[in-house]
């Protein structure tokens, strides 16, 4: 239970904070929900009806007090929320105007309403009741919030003066209500909220007013009284009779602690009872629910979310760490469509890229370390959920704060490579560093099966958290994909390719490669002295695909070169398949004869000196290539594109001569 005790105490140390790029993103407070909102009732302090209106999209996400059971009902049972609801309770002539009672409830029709009022008045008869209570208690006693609301065209109503179920006339001219219900659902079920205008007070918002917040909180916590053992903080308390569920969205049932079953065998055979087999404090299971969801909130940034799959990291103290799932661009945040990208590029070919992302990297996680300051610990979770209403945590560790910053700055170090991931909005993404879990799983297998990107996910935390190996298989099949190079898709816009999938695929096939072997100590630039097969085929392969392309170039003709369209066979059958590359530079090496003699008399030195670095009969065997040939082929051609000064000027000279 270290995992609830530790979100307990994270909602303890965090209660008060806001988030910097949202003020509205806070955690809630225990015995409220959000729920959203579609009509918006003014009251005045004497409880009279003062006007309604339709809340615009985007603004109706509401704090509302409720129970344990409310906010977790389902089936045919009506259950109402104390304050805010459905029409279905809040109006006493909701049957008048033909609404129709949800949840396939079979009983009086009256009862949803009857079972808000009641629970609305226990609160305001209490002595916790509230102002804006005891005004809305006289006015929902009225019975006439459907009259209200349609004498102000908010709910139309057809001759019988039934509510409209739908609008069949011109779209343009619908009810504003129509163009807010939520998939095409009829205005009968439209979620209220309050706001109670009184003299003098400037908050009439229910649901911004701390006395009434904190007086709901009171009243409900003082009806608990099922008291026994919480197993989380070990002292008698009020426990929780159901758990909370919203943890990744609105519409999530999926709970982590559920016994409902109690004519199964959920906790028959070795308890008599749920609480012994799982008691947990009711303050504590809705503090430490109320943090997760924080966390997990979409609007903070904070956690991965891939459908159902969610995994966050985080301190106790709330302060923000490297999320353990980003790529080194989303941890930098480096541009690159500027003197940056000119600066990679030439760091490339310098040899240096390493050292200078190394020390960015360092330079980041200090600045971390200095901010974690005396934290000790670092919780990261993993959940998804296998059906709609059972929470499973697929992964969980605690680590000291300076081993997890190491781990974090080991996966990003180790993994780094040269990336391209085309442009995302309109911005060209260009980086030096780590792919994200979601980058090598979509690279492995496609973005297309959601279950197997889950899993691959979840199969990689392990080597990001705890220093494991990177699975063997999944270098194998990103660098399958990475060969098959015509069968990635190409987007293009204005004639021009914008977003290549094979040169995303490539460079991830190379970081995962370097890292699986790092004891080899890869760079990320071309390294002249290395002589293992694999590495000189590739760079075989780069020069020759240069020498196609600048011929193919010198009469703009946009074609794959024979190196593209032969390479998933090269990797394959590299000496038999670089014969017939070899064979196909023929007539572009004579056109370039003619025409840029000083830019073929490099690459075919280039081609004589790589092939001289060959030992004994290596460049004879016919075995298949592992990976490596793409580091030589990546690093092969970064650096023929980024020449040095020498023999651009020759070739510029040349090249401008003879086609002039």
């Amino acid at each position: 239970m270290s995992w609830i005790q530790k979100l307990y105490e994270t909602y303890g140390q965090c209660a008060s904070q806001r988030d910097s790029s949202d003020s509205d993103v806070s955690l809630e407070p225990i015995c409220h929900t959000s729920q959203q909102a579609h009509i918006e009732v003014s009251l005045d302090n004497n409880g009279r009806f003062l006007r309604a209106n339709v809340i615009p999209k985007g603004q109706g996400v509401t704090l509302v007090p409720c129970t344990e059971a409310s906010v977790g009902r389902a089936g045919s049972k009506p259950v109402s929320h104390p304050l805010c609801d459905k029409l279905q309770y809040l109006a006493g002539d909701f049957i008048k105007y033909g609404g129709v009672v949800k949840s396939g409830f079979a009983g009086e029709p009256t009862e949803p309403h009857k079972i808000y009022l009641s629970l609305l008045s226990d609160w305001a008869n209490s002595s916790f009741a509230h102002p804006k209570i005891t005004a809305i208690q006289t006015y929902v006693q009225k019975g006439n919030l459907l009259d209200d609301l349609v004498r102000e065209k908010i709910l139309p109503i057809d001759e019988d003066k039934q509510l409209l179920a739908e609008w069949i006339g011109d779209k343009k001219e619908a009810p504003s209500i129509f163009g807010i219900m939520p998939n095409g659902n009829p205005p009968d079920g439209a979620v209220i909220r309050w706001r109670v205008e009184t003299p003098g007070e400037a908050l009439p918002e229910t649901w911004k007013d701390q006395g009434l917040i904190d007086a709901w909180i009171g009243f409900y916590t003082s009806q608990k009284d099922n008291k026994g053992l919480c197993l989380v903080t070990g002292e008698n308390l009020s426990l929780a009779e159901q758990h909370p569920s919203k943890l990744r969205h609105g519409a999530d049932k999926a709970k982590f602690i559920s016994s409902n079953d109690t004519s199964g065998f959920t906790f028959r055979g070795r308890f008599v009872d749920a609480d012994q087999a799982c008691g947990v404090g009711f303050e504590v299971t809705q503090k430490a629910h109320n943090a997760l969801r924080w966390l997990i909130d979409s609007k903070r940034k904070q956690a991965y979310r891939n459908g159902d799959q969610a995994v966050v990291a985080w301190t106790v103290s709330g302060k923000r760490i490297p999320a353990p799932t980003d790529n080194s661009f989303e941890l930098f945040g480096v541009e690159t469509d500027g003197p940056d990208t000119q600066q990679l590029h030439e760091q490339v070919y310098q040899g240096d890229a390493g050292q200078a992302f190394g020390q960015r990297l360092a330079r980041l996680l200090a600045g971390y370390r200095a901010e974690l300051g005396s934290t000790n610990k670092v919780m990261v979770m993993g959940l998804d959920s296998a059906t709609p209403g059972r929470m499973a945590m697929t992964y969980y560790r605690e680590l000291d704060h300076t081993e997890f910053l190491d781990r974090i700055e080991a996966w990003h170090r180790d993994h780094a490579w040269y990336q391209n991931y085309g442009q995302d909005s309109g911005k060209e993404v260009k980086f030096i560093g780590a792919p994200a879990p979601k980058d090598i799983a979509e690279a492995a297998f496609g973005s297309r099966n959601e279950k197997l990107l889950k899993a691959t996910v979840e199969r990689l935390l392990p080597c990001i958290i705890d220093g494991h190996l990177i699975p063997r298989d999944l270098v194998e099949s990103v660098t399958r994909r990475a060969c098959n190079r015509l069968g990635m898709e190409r987007k293009k816009r204005n004639g021009k390719i914008y977003e290549d999938e094979w040169e995303k695929v490539l460079g991830i096939a190379c970081a995962l490669f370097k890292g699986y072997h790092k004891k080899r100590g890869y760079q990320m630039a071309l390294e002249l002295n290395r002589t293992s097969r694999d590495y000189l085929y590739g760079r075989l392969l780069a020069i020759a695909e240069n020498i196609e392309k600048f011929a193919l170039d010198m009469t703009k003709e946009s074609r794959d070169t024979s190196a593209a369209k032969l390479m998933q066979r090269f990797a394959d059958h590299p000496n038999s398949t670089w014969r017939n590359i070899e064979l196909s530079l023929v007539p572009y090496k004579s056109r370039l004869r003619s025409r840029a003699p000083g830019f073929l008399y490099t690459r075919e030195r280039q081609l004589d000196e790589v092939t001289c670095l060959f030992q004994g009969d290596d460049f004879m065997d016919e075995r298949k290539l592992s990976g490596e040939f793409l580091l030589g082929y990546h690093c092969q051609r970064q650096a023929l594109r980024i020449k040095p000064e020498t023999e651009q000027d020759e070739n510029t000279e040349t090249t401008t001569a003879k086609i002039n």
